[in-house]
C-alpha cells in the first residue's frame, strides 16, 4: 500500500503527565510520520515508537508541519491515542455469510453499523474475528514479519466445500492450508465455529472439531482454542437465506455430541480445547458446566464461561456488601432473559441487604424477533416495550454492554436520555461487577 493511502493520524486524546503532553501535543493534532516512516495503524505506531530516538512529523489543527525530536527510554508510552486504530482504512469483508449479524439489521441505523471488517489487525489489536478470505500476500508476510499472534478466526467448517457454502466465497476452502501455514511459522489463532442447523452441524461439525485438534499440539499449538457457537438470527435476515433457528431441543443435540469430544481431547492434550458457549447451556435449559471446566477462560469473548466468570468475580465482591444501606432504594435491573435463571442468586444476595429491593427485568428481543436474548443485543425499543408498564421503583440499573462504546445509544439509535425521558426514572449505566454494586448501594441519583 502506497503513503498516499495512508491519512495522518488523528489524534483525539493526549494523557495527562505524558511525554506527549509536556511536548505539547494537543487533541487535533495529526501524527504523519515517524522516523520517515509513514504508520499505516496501530501496530506501525506502537513497533515504531519503540525506538529510543524518535522524529516525528506532525500536522497541527491548523494544517502547519512540525517537526519533533523526541529521546525517551525504549518501553516509555507517548501518551497520544487516536480516533482509530487504522490510519490506512478498514478491510472489508467479501464473505457473503447469511448468518452475518450486519446482513441482519434493518436499514436506516447508524452507518458504522453496516461496516463488515475483515481485517487482521483489529483481530490482533482487539480480538475481532476474521475469515482469513481477504488476505493478500503482502498482508501474509506481515503476519509472519511483525509476529501478529494470536489471530482469531471464524473456521465454521473445515471442509471445503461446506466452508464456501457458509461464507459464498470460493476461497474459504483453503482454510486447512491456511492453518498449516499459522503453524509453520509458529503463529496461533483462536477459532469460532458458528453451527448453523442443516449446513455445518452433525457429522460436518464432528469433522471440524476433529480437524482442528490436529492443530493443537506442539510447544506452540496453530489453533490455542476453539469456541462453538450458536448462530444468532433475527427477523430482518433475509427472506431467502436457508438458515433455521437453534431450538432447545438441537442445543440439547449439540451438547450431547460435543461434550464427548472435549473428554477425548482433554485424555489426549490436558486442555478441553473446544467449548461451547453459554447459550447453548441456557437454550437448552441445562444447568452451566463447573468454573474449573473453562481453564483459563480462552473463549471468553465468545460467551464461553462468561457467566461463571460474572458469578464468581460477584462473590469475591459481594463480601464488600454493607448490612444495609443508608437511604433504602428499589431498583430494576434490566438483562437479557438468556441469562435470568443464572443470575437469580445474584439477586437474592443483593436483597440480603437491608433497605435495598432489586428486581431482575429479564426482556426477550422484540426488536430483532429473538425468544431468547443476551443482554448486549437488547435495544432502546425493547426496553421501553419491557419496562413501560413496571413500577420501576428508584432507578433502572442498565448494563452499558448494550450502548455503543463511550456513548449513550442503543443498538437501534435510541438514546438512553430518550428512554429516561419516556420512563420517567433515572438510569444508572452499570460496566462491571464494582459497578452494579455502587450503583445498589451509593448514592442515588
Amino acid at each position: 500500500m502506497s503513503t498516499s493511502t495512508i491519512r495522518p493520524a488523528l489524534i483525539t486524546h493526549v494523557l495527562s503527565g505524558s511525554i506527549a503532553e509536556e511536548i505539547g501535543f494537543e487533541p487535533g493534532d495529526r501524527l504523519v510520520s515517524i522516523n520517515g516512516q509513514h504508520p499505516r495503524d496501530l501496530i506501525d505506531y506502537q513497533f515504531l515508537c519503540a525506538d529510543e530516538v524518535l522524529e516525528l512529523e506532525v500536522l497541527d489543527a491548523k494544517g502547519k508541519t512540525h517537526r519533533v525530536e523526541i529521546e525517551k527510554e525504549y518501553d516509555d508510552d507517548l501518551g497520544l491515542e487516536f480516533e482509530s486504530a487504522l490510519f490506512d482504512g478498514l478491510i472489508q469483508c467479501n464473505n457473503r455469510c447469511p448468518f452475518c449479524f450486519i446482513d441482519q439489521q434493518p436499514p436506516g441505523k447508524r452507518q458504522t453499523l453496516y461496516l463488515k471488517d475483515d481485517d487482521y489487525r483489529l483481530s490482533f489489536l482487539y480480538g475481532s474475528y476474521l475469515t482469513l478470505t481477504n488476505l493478500s500476500q503482502r498482508e501474509w508476510e506481515r503476519i509472519a514479519a511483525m509476529r501478529l499472534s494470536p489471530l482469531y478466526v471464524s473456521v465454521h467448517a473445515t471442509e471445503p466445500v461446506v466452508r464456501s457454502r457458509l461464507l459464498k466465497n470460493d476461497r474459504a476452502g483453503q482454510v486447512l492450508e491456511q492453518l498449516r501455514w499459522f503453524q509453520q511459522h509458529r503463529l496461533q489463532i483462536h477459532a469460532q465455529v458458528v453451527v448453523c442447523p442443516g449446513i455445518n452441524d452433525g457429522a460436518h461439525l464432528d469433522r471440524t472439531l476433529l480437524d482442528l485438534a490436529q492443530f493443537h499440539q506442539g510447544e506452540v499449538p496453530a489453533v490455542a482454542s476453539v469456541a462453538v457457537v450458536p448462530v444468532g438470527l433475527t427477523r430482518f435476515r433475509p427472506a431467502a437465506d436457508e438458515l433455521v433457528p437453534v431450538t432447545p431441543t438441537k442445543a440439547q443435540e449439540v451438547i450431547d455430541q460435543v461434550q464427548p469430544l472435549q473428554a477425548q481431547f482433554h485424555r489426549q492434550t490436558g486442555s478441553t480445547f473446544a467449548w461451547l458457549a453459554d447459550e447453548w447451556f441456557l437454550i437448552a435449559g441445562r444447568d452451566l458446566p463447573p468454573e474449573e471446566h473453562y481453564e483459563t477462560y480462552p473463549q471468553i469473548g465468545n460467551g464461553v464461561g462468561s457467566i461463571r466468570l460474572f458469578l464468581k468475580e460477584f462473590a469475591v465482591a459481594a463480601q464488600q456488601l454493607p448490612d444495609r444501606v443508608r437511604t433504602p432504594r428499589t431498583l430494576t435491573w434490566v438483562v437479557g432473559n438468556a441469562v435470568e435463571q443464572a443470575f437469580a442468586p445474584i439477586v437474592q444476595q443483593l436483597n440480603q441487604v437491608e433497605g435495598l429491593t432489586v428486581h431482575l427485568a429479564a426482556l426477550r428481543s422484540d426488536y430483532w424477533g429473538q425468544e431468547i436474548s443476551v443482554t448486549g443485543l437488547l435495544t432502546g425499543h425493547d426496553l421501553l416495550q419491557g419496562l413501560q408498564n413496571r413500577s420501576l421503583g428508584d432507578a433502572v440499573l442498565l448494563p452499558t454492554v448494550m450502548l455503543k462504546q463511550g456513548e449513550t445509544r442503543f443498538l437501534d439509535d435510541r438514546t438512553v436520555e430518550e428512554l429516561i425521558q419516556q420512563l420517567q426514572t433515572p438510569f444508572l449505566p452499570v460496566a462491571g461487577i464494582e459497578a452494579l454494586l455502587t450503583a445498589c448501594t451509593g448514592k442515588l441519583p
